[in-house]
Parts: C-alpha cells; sequence; structure tokens
C-alpha cells in the first residue's frame, strides 16, 4: 500500500454505503445504514472523517464537539489495510481538527480487551480515566474511559508543526 495515495477528508454523503459496509466488517453490534445518515445530515454536533485510497473508504471515525470537548463515536480501518497506521493517521487528524475547533479535551470508550487500540490511544496521550461496565451489549463486556488533554499534547505538538 503507498501511503501517499491515502487522503483523510471530511465524510459525504456518497461515502455513506461504504463506510457502513466497513461498519459491519469492524464490529459485533454495528451502526445501521441510517444511523450513519442522521450523524451526517441531522446532527450539528457529529464530524466524521474518512480515509480514502485509490477512491475506496478505507477508513472512517466519528465524534461529537459538544462545547469545549469531543468525544469519538466511532473509529475504523479496513481489516485489509490495518498494520499501515492509518488509524494513528486518522486519529491525529480528528485530535487537531477537534483543538481547532475549541476543544480543550478529547475522551472515548474502548473495550477492555481491545489492547491494539488501547495501545493506540496511549500513544496519542490518552489516560484511562474510568470503566462503564457491562457497556457492550454483545457479551456485556466493560469500556475503558479515556482522556486526552489536547492543549498539552507532546504528539500532536511534535507531528503538527
Amino acid at each position: 500500500m503507498e501511503q501517499e495515495k491515502t487522503i483523510i477528508r471530511k465524510m459525504e454523503s456518497r461515502d455513506l454505503e461504504q463506510v457502513y459496509e466497513l461498519e459491519v466488517l469492524s464490529f459485533t453490534i454495528p451502526w445501521s445504514y441510517e444511523s450513519f445518515y442522521n450523524e451526517l445530515h441531522t446532527n450539528l454536533f457529529a464530524q466524521y472523517k474518512v480515509v480514502e485510497y485509490e477512491g475506496m473508504v478505507i477508513g472512517y471515525a466519528g465524534m461529537w464537539l459538544v462545547i469545549d470537548e469531543a468525544h469519538v463515536t466511532n473509529v475504523a480501518i479496513h481489516p485489509d489495510f490495518r498494520g499501515h497506521h492509518l488509524g494513528e493517521r486518522l486519529m491525529r487528524e480528528m485530535m487537531l481538527f477537534a483543538r481547532r475547533q475549541g476543544a480543550q479535551a478529547m475522551t472515548l470508550e474502548v473495550r477492555k480487551s481491545n489492547t491494539v487500540a488501547q495501545n493506540l490511544y496511549q500513544k496519542l496521550g490518552f489516560e484511562a480515566g474510568g470503566v462503564r461496565r457491562g457497556y457492550y451489549t454483545d457479551n456485556n463486556e466493560d469500556a475503558i474511559i479515556m482522556w486526552v488533554n489536547l492543549h498539552d499534547n507532546e504528539y500532536l505538538e511534535s507531528k503538527s508543526s
């Protein structure tokens, strides 16, 4: 995979079908197509970006920007394209965007068993701040709540200059 052929851009209506297909590939409890449609067209707090490679959506991330906080709703990279640092690149872009929009902090929930994602978030400066017991309804798994300060983040500073 050639990194220079990947672009990160704002999600558009034309992306919804591919985003939904990626959602189904990536999660045991996928969001519905209608959920993504509503996020894109009716939720004034929602901001979504996609990773595109040779015209195909291979990743996406969403967040809600509410006052001075960004809450990550979902992040996914197509299984065939994992391991190329696209999730890191996408999350960094989301963090920078949120900071530019005035967010002071970003939060997310991650499965307790998803150590790959937890390691990525820790690399980006996130820290565990609590647990949501039984958060995932497919298996009653706990979610770890993670937070990052977007203005005192050395990783973002070193990558954004």
